[in-house]
């Protein structure tokens, strides 16, 4: 298994552990990651949630070849069990982004509660450029949070920024040298161990109440869209290009 779990002093750590493959996430790592998270909910020790990568690597998102071989066709699919378990948390969720944070390794982060990233971090959502659309809600969260032209360049384009970009968007917290960022993360996590959790958990639980329904909704159809999107001819090209290692050519569409 390439998730690593851990509860220490009252916060539950979920590390993504596959620098090998890029922390590129499989259905089985998806799938794990949800059980950590509900595990998290359960357990009355836990009074917040951290998720970290490796040196150097976040996530580079799905990984491909596992991707193509069991796409997500529902609501029931390994990755949306994921989003549904992340943003059902009502326990506070901090990211250490220490590299690159790439398709979902940047939209899990709208759905965080704190996010730090390293000085040397660079995020991107490039789902257009892969023949597809965005998903985890990103096609209505980046704009509210960008505005419309800067959430052109990151989801139409793809365009990377850097975790200085992330902070002044919204999206992150601070921007920390690389070797910093997991320790800060982790003593903000452990500041809820001498906070009421009840008022906590009713706090994040207000905060994102105008906002859920919508983003429900939004994940609901993105995924309609994105699941067609994967026979699409211009998806197949984008993925052939990928596992050839060429550049993909849309001039035919």
């Amino acid at each position: 298994m390439s998730i690593r779990t851990a509860t220490l002093n009252g916060v539950a750590t979920i590390e993504i552990a596959r620098p090998e493959k890029k922390n590129a996430i499989t259905g089985a790592m998806y799938k794990a990651m949800a059980e950590a998270l509900d595990a998290a909910v359960a357990d009355n020790e836990v009074r917040a949630v951290l998720i970290t990568g490796q040196p150097g690597i976040f996530t580079s998102g799905n990984d491909i070849e596992d991707f193509m071989q069991r796409p997500p066709g529902s609501t029931e699919s390994p990755a949306f069990i994921f989003m549904k378990a992340l943003m059902g948390c009502d326990k506070p969720v901090v990211a250490a982004v220490t590299g690159a944070a790439i398709g979902i390794g940047t939209t899990m982060l709208l759905h965080c509660d704190f996010v730090y990233v390293s000085d040397e971090a660079r995020l991107a959502m490039p789902f257009v450029s892969l023949g597809l659309v965005p998903e985890f809600a990103s096609s209505l969260i980046v704009p509210q949070l960008m505005g419309n032209a800067r959430a052109a360049e990151k989801l139409l384009l793809g365009d990377p920024f850097t975790g200085a970009d992330a902070v002044e968007a919204g999206i992150a917290n601070a921007v920390l040298p690389a070797a910093e960022v997991v320790p800060h993360a982790r003593r903000i996590a452990e500041r809820f161990n001498t906070l009421p959790p009840g008022a906590v958990r009713e706090t994040k639980k207000l905060m994102r109440r105008a906002r859920s329904a919508a983003a429900v909704e939004t994940i609901v159809v993105e995924g309609g869209i994105f699941a067609a999107r994967l026979q699409s001819p211009e998806a197949k090209e984008a993925f052939s290009a990928f596992f050839q290692k060429r550049k993909p050519d849309f001039s035919k569409f």
